[in-house]
């Protein structure tokens, strides 16, 4: 009826302008012809607020009655779409589009930007939609990058389970569906053979091949045996061992499934020498990589979770072997110390799953620090360095940053600002000296580390989507990379080029996918962090490599069934058991390193 109201009025005020305009056009004198330009403005005037309130009726008309939004095709990839609704559409109600990478509108992602809880909401369910839409119907594997065929990796299976048990306690999806979903995908990497073979095997030692073929499961091309890899789907085997934890056939399936998948790496193999050291790769034919994981880097996690196994655990040196060099990394900032690894995901990974505010090795209490905050400082000093821009990029500024591993425009030499300049593509990118920075800046850098500097990630986030949001924010989140400083689409080898704004990737990384769903949950309500607390193999590693404080310290045995009665999945249309946000608040004013 208020559609019908509105356009009567419509109808009656353009009848009246009518007339009013016939009367100024043939006036009977001056004063009558006075009174009808007046007239015809008020009705102008009032005109035009009833058919912005037509419109406004006619929207919502629309929207009840058809749920279901169309996404155009835009005539080219560099083409952002030209629909101008002043709200996003959910991701689950677009159909997909021909061109799977379509941004969204101007007026939507700004929209978006507006509200910090909406927004960060709208990317946590973008992302996780992501990783359920993408994975293969038969195995349950989710891709390395989107929508390019290629393998499976096995570092963005992790994620994805841990995308499951996010997307079942929000009500994305069902627990039920969630728990079919990750069952799935555990049977699957059981099923598959093990051993020394080159083609014919998944993996060796319970160690899996960094990328797998999508259908088969089986090793994927010359990629070699991943520990780092292995462990980040460890991570997530073990995430959703811990969620799943009802008494269904389901649900003990999956726990017993994860125990076997955990307990079977034999992580002493993968440490050969008294050293203690892991070795990051290992080939059929040719043995282990000379490389080892030593000195600060994204390895944290490797080491606790490979200290933690009751099976096969690493010598009880490993921890100190590792972080030995540490003090090579160390940089003083003003009074801070930073111990420094150029790519931000270094950061990221173990905070995704370990709750590490408050506690420290022997190393970092020397230090009078925490892991925690060393990573709040590097999130700082990524921020200060694109302030001050030493290579005067395009675009980098105090809300405009992000550099990590990601992809790039390519292997090539492009003008920019009348010289020639080197770009790479996909690469470690950060802000050390031994890293590369070419301008291409990474969302995933900025919103992954959203639990260390909320304030300056949120600005960051905000910015993003208002000057970049209609060209990399898509139905499936933020596009892996874009780099406002390369404009030559003929030299572009991967995405495109907007014309006068920059080159944009034109795929999804899993790896750079997976960080920003897991720090936004862990913001929105610690729940990765809360149920990795009650991990017997997470607290024995950490305990093993010499952590102490915050709540190591606590006695577990009441908080874990208290935080067990609590995570409980949100069903659709469901009131969770404790609301996140009445929890603690999103936002905080004066973030610190908290236990």
């Amino acid at each position: 009826m208020k559609v019908f109201g509105a356009t009567r009025r419509v109808g009656m005020l353009s009848a009246l302008a009518a007339l009013a305009l016939s009367a100024c056009a043939h006036p009977s004198s001056n004063q009558t012809a006075i009174r009808a330009k007046l007239l015809a403005a008020q009705v102008s005037q009032l005109g035009a607020q009833a058919r912005q309130l037509a419109d406004r009726a006619t929207r919502s008309a629309i929207r009840a009655t058809q749920p279901t939004v169309l996404v155009t095709k835009p005539r080219h990839p560099g083409l952002r779409n030209t629909s101008s609704g002043s709200a996003c559409p959910s991701a689950s109600s677009l159909v997909p589009p021909s061109n799977p990478i379509a941004p969204l509108s101007r007026g939507c992602v700004r929209s978006l930007a507006r509200h910090p809880r909406r927004m960060f909401r709208d990317i946590e369910r973008r992302t996780f939609d992501y990783f359920w839409d993408t994975a293969d119907p038969l195995t349950g594997l989710s891709p390395d990058r989107w929508p390019s065929r290629g393998p499976s990796s096995i570092s963005a299976v992790g994620f994805a389970l841990t995308a499951d048990v996010i997307g079942a306690y929000r009500g994305y999806v069902s627990r039920r569906a969630a728990a079919a979903r990750v069952l799935k995908v555990l049977s699957f990497l059981w099923s598959l053979p093990q051993g020394s073979g080159h083609r014919r095997d998944a993996g060796y030692h319970g160690f899996f091949y960094h990328f797998l073929n999508m259908r088969t499961g089986l090793r994927y091309r010359n990629s070699e045996l991943s520990t780092m890899d292995t462990t980040l789907l460890m991570a997530g085997v073990l995430t959703a061992a811990e969620y799943f934890d009802r008494d269904t056939p389901t649900e003990r399936r999956i726990r017993r499934l994860a125990n076997r998948l955990y307990r079977r790496v034999n992580w002493r193999w993968a440490a050969p020498g008294a050293s203690g050291l892991v070795s990051m790769a290992w080939y059929p034919g040719s043995g282990f990589s000379k490389w080892r994981w030593h000195g600060y880097n994204e390895a944290s996690i490797l080491y606790i979770l490979g200290l933690g196994s009751p099976t096969h655990p690493l010598r009880k040196n490993a921890w100190k072997a590792w972080s030995a060099t540490d003090k090579r990394h160390l940089r003083g900032l003003g009074g801070l110390t930073l111990l420094s690894f150029g790519p931000q995901f270094g950061y990221q990974y173990t905070a995704a799953w370990i709750d590490l505010r408050g506690i420290a090795d022997s190393f970092m209490r020397s230090e009078g620090e925490t892991y925690f905050l060393n990573a709040t400082i590097a999130t700082l000093v990524q921020r200060r360095y694109a302030i001050i821009d030493p290579k005067g990029w395009a675009g980098y500024g105090r809300n405009i940053w992000g550099f990590t591993a990601c992809d790039g425009p390519g292997y090539v030499r492009a003008p920019y600002h009348g010289r020639m300049r080197q770009f790479y593509g996909y690469a470690a990118r950060g802000i050390t000296k031994n890293n590369v920075d070419d301008g291409t800046i990474a969302p995933t850098a900025a919103i992954g580390s959203l639990l260390f500097a909320p304030r300056y990630v949120t600005e960051a986030t905000q910015a993003l989507l208002r000057r970049y949001g209609d060209m990399i924010y898509t139905r499936y989140g933020f596009l892996d990379s874009f780099n406002p400083s390369f404009t030559d689409a003929k030299l572009a080898k991967t995405g495109h080029v907007v014309p006068g704004r920059g080159w944009v990737d034109g795929a999804f990384l899993g790896i750079d996918q997976g960080p920003i769903i897991a720090m936004i949950e862990n913001e929105r309500s610690h729940l990765i962090w809360r149920i990795m607390r009650r991990n017997p193999y997470i607290r024995a590693g950490l305990l093993r490599a010499g952590f102490t404080g915050g709540w190591l310290s606590r006695a577990q045995t009441r908080t874990a069934r208290r935080d067990g009665r609590r995570i409980r999945s949100r069903h659709r249309g469901a009131r969770p058991a404790v609301a996140p946000s009445r929890r603690k608040p999103l936002f905080r004013r004066n973030w610190s390193d908290r236990g």
